[in-house]
């Protein structure tokens, strides 16, 4: 088109129609509103005879040869998403969390498969992918259900068949909530009356070490005060960026909060050989290492482990404490399974008990932060979302921003500060209540103590898997041997060798467990997590479907 003909184009006016006509006028002012409803007239700008570019810019993209905009039945061009996989939190496209992860799902949808009558080499999906424990079938406590209930349901406190201890209890922790309803929201740091409790049953527990009310925090289970914690710590950028040691194998909130909050995961091993326990050379290796690149502040540990059933030694966590004194780190101790040990010879000792009795040089200067949760232990009442974290030496004006921090979100859920309140403070000796919970406690402890041993003793079995002793906790971590041929499937495939074994054993077997890959492993071993929670016939069941496969993928492959 010539450079005068575009000039003439100049002179016009576009006006645009509400009934999606369109027609050339002359003598219109452009960009005003002219006639009636929904007429505009558009002024195109003058173009230039001399920068024919710029005058074919100034057209359209349809009059320039460009794809028309597709429109909507309505004649309206579409609108793009605000919030993209491009535009999102990028930090949040790098958690991972293996325990619900594409195992997970595909359980799920062979469970649905089967309902639907689809036939399968199975009749049912074993999982034993999580620590869920009612979800395994293990009961509740049925003293905390009946507080529970009458919680929810005051009017249910004129039914004799309730205990006295139980509507007395119910009733005192009423009183603790706003409107005498557990309906309410509660203190941000928690009902007092609960801390209280709390406070007393770390004094005991700890042999008389004091404990401050105000030093608890009631959270949402365990991870919500770990990820508060977290973001208390991390700052700083590149080479001052936060670093935080955690143990390798983990459990995936910590990898998962530390890529969501853009901090520096530094990886230390536990030794395998010595039933996953932890080496303060191995400690000191790999935050040697880590400082060329980060600032380390904080360092990690659970215990009883997750996922590997250690307990460690008395002597360890001193060494632990020394650690982080000389390095000036500070300590985060994940206690959440301190009442799941079985093994002869083991006992859990708490972190600060250990760091109080360690003396003044230690007890008022090392920072730490542990935690407990009602989802693990005797209790197993995840849904609850109840827990606590206790503080020492920490910062007064850090504490306050812990607070601020807590009181952004309310209040963690006032049933779960019920159930906890519940489990520091059990029913006592005398108490009509005591003689049912004792004996429930017991059951259901012993039964994981005996389905521990069974785990350890089926697994060792099996030529190509070598598990060691369930100390503690809920969890087997085994190491399994994978033929080089199916190592290469998978590669081919795009898949982690332990993630494909996985998969096949839940496609050929109906058993859901967890790749090793999810929780980190030396390069070079496989491993899986399987829970010891399922009732003993169905854990016996699934001990021989593992058996039987690895056998098998075991010959397929070699």
């Amino acid at each position: 088109m010539s450079a005068t003909r575009m000039q003439l184009l100049s002179m016009w006016n576009v006006r645009l129609l509400s009934r999606g006509r369109s027609e050339l006028l002359a003598g219109c002012s452009g960009g005003q509103w002219i006639g009636g409803t929904g007429v505009r007239a558009l002024t195109r700008p003058p173009l230039s005879s001399t920068d024919p570019g710029r005058a074919l810019s100034s057209l359209s993209p349809t009059r320039r040869g460009l794809p028309r905009e597709k429109l909507t039945e309505n004649g309206v061009s579409p609108r793009t998403k605000v919030l993209t996989i491009d535009t999102m939190n990028p930090t949040v496209k790098k958690v991972e969390y293996a325990v619900r992860g594409p195992i997970v799902t595909r359980a799920m949808e062979l469970e649905k498969e089967l309902a639907e009558g689809v036939k399968k080499p199975f009749s049912e999906v074993i999982k034993a992918n999580i620590g869920d424990a009612h979800a395994m079938g293990q009961q509740p406590i049925t003293f905390f259900r009946q507080v529970l209930a009458l919680c929810s349901y005051p009017e249910l406190l004129n039914d004799s068949t309730f205990p006295e201890d139980a509507k007395s209890r119910a009733r005192q922790f009423l009183q603790s909530c706003g409107g005498n309803s557990i309906g309410a929201y509660s203190a941000s740091q928690g009902i007092e009356h609960v801390r209280q409790n709390v406070a007393r049953y770390i004094e005991r527990r700890d042999g008389g070490v004091p404990c401050d009310p105000d030093n608890i925090y009631l959270t949402t289970g365990a991870s919500d005060g770990i990820m508060t914690m977290m973001k208390l710590l991390v700052c700083g950028e590149g080479a001052t960026r936060t670093g935080v040691m955690i143990s390798i194998p983990q459990y995936p909130l910590y990898s998962a909060a530390l890529a969501e909050l853009d901090a520096v995961q530094i990886n230390y091993y536990l030794n395998e050989e010595k039933c996953w326990s932890l080496d303060i050379s191995e400690l000191q290796r790999a935050l040697d290492e880590a400082r060329s690149y980060c600032r380390p502040q904080a360092l990690c540990i659970i215990n009883p482990g997750n996922p590997t059933g250690q307990v460690q030694s008395r002597e360890c966590i001193e060494d632990v404490i020394r650690f982080a004194a000389k390095e000036r780190l500070f300590l985060m101790a994940d206690e959440v399974y301190q009442d799941n040990v079985y093994a002869d010879g083991c006992q859990f000792h708490s972190f600060k008990k250990v760091l109080f009795e360690m003396g003044p040089e230690y007890s008022n200067t090392v920072e730490l932060v542990s935690f407990h949760s009602t989802s693990k232990c005797y209790m197993g009442e995840c849904g609850f979302r109840g827990g606590y974290l206790e503080i020492v030496n920490m910062d007064s004006d850090v504490k306050s921003q812990l607070t601020k921090l807590e009181s952004v979100r309310l209040c963690s859920p006032v049933p779960g500060q019920a159930l906890m309140d519940l489990v520091v403070n059990p029913p006592q000796p005398g108490e009509p209540s005591y003689d049912n919970f004792i004996k429930e406690r017991t059951a259901t402890l012993s039964a994981l103590a005996e389905k521990a041993k069974l785990t350890e003793q089926v697994l060792n079995t099996v030529e190509g898997i070598r598990c060691n002793p369930v100390q503690g906790a809920m969890y087997s971590f085994p190491r399994i041997t994978i033929p080089e041929k199916a190592i290469k499937e998978a590669m081919d495939n795009g898949e982690k060798p332990d993630m494909f074994y996985c998969m096949k054993l839940l496609e050929e077997m109906g058993i859901c467990l967890v790749p090793g890959s999810g929780f980190g492993q030396k390069d070079g071993t496989y491993h899986f997590r399987m829970t010891i929670l399922p009732p003993k016939d169905k854990l016996k069941i699934l001990l021989n479907k593992l058996k039987e496969f690895h056998l098998n993928f075991t010959k397929q492959y070699s």
